[in-house]
């Protein structure tokens, strides 16, 4: 399978797509002025402590107050770059003896006023604002460096024993005492040497980063990470994609001194797009873009999928559509819920889907039907570096999952509220607001009762509707306030607008 990563920039925003042969499997944005803040370390200063949810609000200088839960004031889970790598639980394999836990409430360790470092853990989305954790972790190429911890682990995408044997030996001797290390994906292979300069440059990061702290008067930005480009050469630019592409040649002169000093291997691997056709055109990612915002996605047996998201889960519904299967019922609906799992998966990743998931499988009267497709969704949820939770199908054929969420999925950035819906995705009919006018005439002339001439405005679909296939209603309507109505077309009215007027 090839794997290709094309980066195109733009003056207003910059667009990361990750290909695997032609299949568009990861899509990241980055507007001029809305860029992310998920991993920037601030001082912050605590502006409200709150005992009865064991949380605090900071003030870090943003538009919106971050949100400190007490669990994040005790001994560190994997933050959310190590999260990205894999399952925690896998990961951890050498924790050193933590050293003991503070029990206190919140309110007992915080104070209003207080001033305290905390990094970003998750981005500000819709009416909330940024999580943010007590325990700063630095990613590097090969390493994340967490200050504070004694914790020692490995990537689980690293599967080779020999391998693993060979990074933990050389992490565990490398480890500075007051921290501890996680070892990337991007490190299988790499010497000694390479570990060791990683272990250096985050070490006299987080120095550099402590002492600009105790010069700065919260709230204040500490530390910022990358921008998307050299994020994703640091992040996803690994020795099994083949290419990186970026389309603009001062952003790969960047580029290409970043992969020289950091992963030399990988230079000949980046390249300068120099054609006239749109770098996402001329690969079809564009096209790929709009398929991903939409509702129904079909599965290649002729089944397909239906996403709804909404504010506190993600729905997927699994139907057989056009599959209509040969002979054995039971089989079909086997074959469509196989398929299903590999393309749920792949668009939770594209889609940037987070929290929790529920998946509405076909029913399957066997149990070992069911126990196949959930092994085939954990299968390939193995391939999404977002730590997932699944828990086992149940009997009504459904599947809860959650998956970490840091940014903003593709259709919060890429999409906003119909203006005619308010975001509910569904208007009231042409009968209900016709209906709805008639009753406004008759109030409207309740309350004037000397008027003899009423005119009804309203949008040309409601007017037709009135006029043509509801002609008795509103002659009804005159006969009942003793008036005539005048329905007027108006094309600058929207959908939903009703005017009354009611003169003499």
């Amino acid at each position: 399978m090839a794997k290709q990563i094309l980066i195109n920039v733009a003056p207003w925003e910059t667009r990361v797509a990750l290909l695997e042969d032609t299949t568009l499997v990861e899509l990241h944005i980055e507007r001029r002025g809305g860029r992310g803040i998920a991993g920037n370390v601030y001082k912050g200063r605590v502006i409200r402590v709150l005992p009865g949810m064991q949380a605090a609000f900071l003030d870090l200088g943003l538009e919106k107050a971050a949100f400190l839960h007490a669990s994040d004031l005790a001994n560190p889970e994997l933050p959310p770059e190590v999260a990205q790598e894999g399952d925690a639980p896998e990961m951890m394999e050498t924790p050193a003896r933590p050293p003991p836990r503070d029990l206190r409430p919140i309110e007992e360790r915080l104070q209003k006023g207080q001033e305290m470092l905390v990094q970003v853990a998750k981005e500000p989305m819709g009416t909330k604002g940024a999580r943010v954790t007590a325990h700063v972790s630095l990613p590097g190429r090969y390493l994340v460096y967490m200050p504070g911890t004694q914790h020692v682990g490995i990537s689980r995408r690293i599967e080779d024993p020999a391998e693993r044997d060979r990074l933990r030996e050389i992490v565990e001797a490398e480890r500075p005492p007051e921290g501890g290390l996680i070892v990337r994906t991007a490190c299988e292979g790499v010497t000694k040497r390479e570990i060791h300069d990683d272990v250096r440059f985050l070490t006299r990061l987080w120095a550099r980063l402590q002492k600009q702290a105790t010069t700065l008067a919260a709230p204040a930005l500490v530390h910022s990470d990358l921008d998307l480009v050299l994020r994703t050469v640091r992040d996803l630019f690994a020795s099994d994609v083949d290419r990186l592409v970026i389309d603009t040649r001062e952003d790969y002169a960047r580029v290409a001194e970043f992969v020289t000093v950091l992963m030399p291997r990988l230079v000949p691997r980046v390249h300068l797009y120099e054609g006239v056709t749109p770098i996402f055109d001329q690969h079809g990612v564009e096209t790929k873009i709009a398929r991903a915002l939409e509702r129904r996605v079909w599965l290649k047996s002729g089944g397909y999928l239906i996403f709804d998201q909404t504010e506190s889960l993600t729905t997927v519904d699994v139907n057989t559509g056009r599959y209509v299967g040969k002979t054995n019922p039971e089989e079909t609906v086997l074959r469509t819920n196989l398929e299903a799992t590999k393309q749920v998966v792949q668009q939770l990743r594209l889609r940037n889907i987070g929290g929790i998931v529920v998946i509405d499988f076909i029913d399957m009267e066997k149990a070992a039907n069911r126990k196949k497709v959930f092994d085939a969704l954990q299968d390939a949820v193995r391939r999404d570096k977002a730590r997932t939770n699944v828990l086992r199908i149940s009997e009504l054929g459904l599947v809860q999952m959650t998956r970490k969420r840091t940014r903003e999925s593709l259709e919060q950035l890429l999409t906003s509220p119909c203006a005619h819906c308010g975001g509910r995705g569904r208007a009231r009919s042409v009968a209900t607001l016709a209906y709805e006018a008639l009753r406004r005439v008759q109030r409207e002339v309740a309350s004037a009762s000397n008027s003899t001439r009423v005119a009804l405005r309203v949008h040309p679909e409601v007017a037709a509707f009135l006029t043509e296939q509801e002609r008795r209603s509103l002659e009804a309507l005159e006969q009942l306030v003793g008036r005539k109505v005048a329905v007027e077309a108006v094309p600058e009215l929207d959908r939903e607008q009703i005017e009354v007027a009611v003169g003499s």
